[in-house]
């Protein structure tokens, strides 16, 4: 009874939601903020889980990590967000071992992502693994991966062209607001959150437009400030924010609230408002459309906004496709390697034990028994069947598991761990 918890098995799984299945509402709902991500991490120690890393992005909510059962994972995204299990389990996803591995490839290196060769995951994908060392839940296997998409990521960037030409929500947004809004130079543009989305299509709107007209907003007025710095803007107290919205020709929602933070009852308009939410949890009430005037366009709609720089792009999908599986497949001979190393230092030593005992036996049997002749020999026959056992497991098309376990049977190796 006392080897039970030995004989459990630990899985790598992927299992979350995106915007493949999930629509912004419901993204919104299994959205995790700073602190919420801090608390699952917390949680997933307390209950024993090893290794685990988080993300959460306007696209997606992920866990990768170790458990016995996906289950696990699941209950501590639902725990945490706003999300339920039912919802999860109509749109979210589970991958296990390979799989996973491989859906964690095409993430980190802008394949997965919904506007294809966007690289901005990566660097949450850096910064949540990071946090999830700093607090002890990740292992030597989780270190290698995340280093080999990294690896694969910055390769792919800079061997292909899948991200080249301006390509993303922000530039998608800003192209919609020159196609829809007569003579923007002229028009009063507010920007309110600093989210980073609305903090590029503000840096994108100064630079294609020289508008002088551009407002910032936010809750905490340095973070404002300090954007407005940058880019010369005007910035107005969270207090005005009700004024400014009747001033506004276009408004550009990016805050990171969890609930609407605009509904039509803080509208009182005189002329035709362009709203823009690009915001997860949305930001704007979808109410604010019954006021004539008023357009709202959300940042899915945007992602869906593709053009020939995007059709481009699709070209060169092989190219990355190639630099991944020869990444991955040095990442794959790692942990292939690191399984049965233990395995082959076992063999070695037990062999070792062997030759010293028939080499002792021998030199008491045999005059004149050259021991250091026989030594080296030895050496070099055990040095050849070890060899020869590690090739045997490197080879694709061993079932290492089952290898192992027969290797330590026949020897009698690696038994006191069982």
């Amino acid at each position: 009874m006392e080897n039970k918890n030995t004989l459990k098995h630990h899985y790598f799984y992927a299992v979350g939601l995106s915007y493949k299945k999930a629509d912004a509402e419901i993204r919104g709902k299994f959205s995790l903020d700073a602190a919420a991500k801090t608390r699952l991490l917390e949680q997933a120690k307390n209950e024993g889980i090893e290794s685990l890393i988080v993300t959460s992005t306007c696209n997606r909510t992920e866990i990768y990590g170790y458990a016995e059962h996906p289950f696990q994972l699941i209950k501590l995204i639902c725990e945490n967000s706003q999300g339920s299990v039912e919802a999860f389990q109509k749109v979210g996803f589970v991958y296990k071992n390979q799989e996973a591995i491989n859906h964690l490839f095409r993430v980190g290196t802008g394949l997965d992502s919904q506007i294809l060769g966007d690289f901005e995951i990566i660097s949450q994908i850096r910064n949540s693994f990071s946090q999830s060392k700093s607090l002890g839940l990740a292992n030597a296997f989780m270190e290698r991966l995340v280093n080999a998409v990294i690896q694969a990521s910055k390769k792919i960037k800079t061997d292909t062209e899948i991200s080249s030409g301006a390509t993303s929500v922000s530039f998608a947004a800003v192209q919609y607001i020159f196609k829809n809004v007569e003579d923007i130079g002229n028009k009063n543009i507010l920007l309110f959150g600093t989210g980073k989305i609305g903090r590029n299509t503000c840096e994108n709107l100064v630079k294609h437009t020289k508008n002088e007209h551009i407002t910032l907003i936010n809750r905490t007025k340095e973070k404002a400030e300090k954007l407005a710095g940058k880019l010369n803007l005007i910035v107005k107290d969270y207090s005005e924010l009700h004024l400014e919205l009747q001033k506004a020709d276009v408004v550009v929602v990016a805050t990171g609230a969890q609930n609407p933070t605009i509904d039509k009852a803080i509208l009182n308009l005189k002329k035709p408002l362009l709203i823009l939410d690009l915001s997860i949890p949305k930001n704007v009430n979808e109410n604010v459309e019954e006021i004539e005037g008023v357009t709202l366009v959300h940042m899915d709609y945007l992602s869906q906004l593709t053009d020939e720089t995007l059709e481009n792009r699709k070209k060169h999908i092989p190219a990355a496709e190639a630099i991944i599986e020869e990444i991955k497949e040095e990442f794959i001979t790692w942990t292939k390697g690191r399984k049965f190393a233990p395995t082959i230092h076992a063999l070695k030593a037990k062999l070792n034990a062997i030759k010293i005992s028939e080499l002792d036996f021998q030199s008491r049997k045999i005059s004149n028994f050259n021991e250091e002749q026989a030594e080296i020999i030895s050496n070099r026959i055990i040095q050849k069947i070890t060899t020869h056992f590690a090739n045997h497991l490197k080879d694709d098309d061993t079932m290492v598991d089952e290898s192992i376990e027969w290797i330590e049977k026949v020897f009698k190796i690696g038994l006191a761990a069982k």
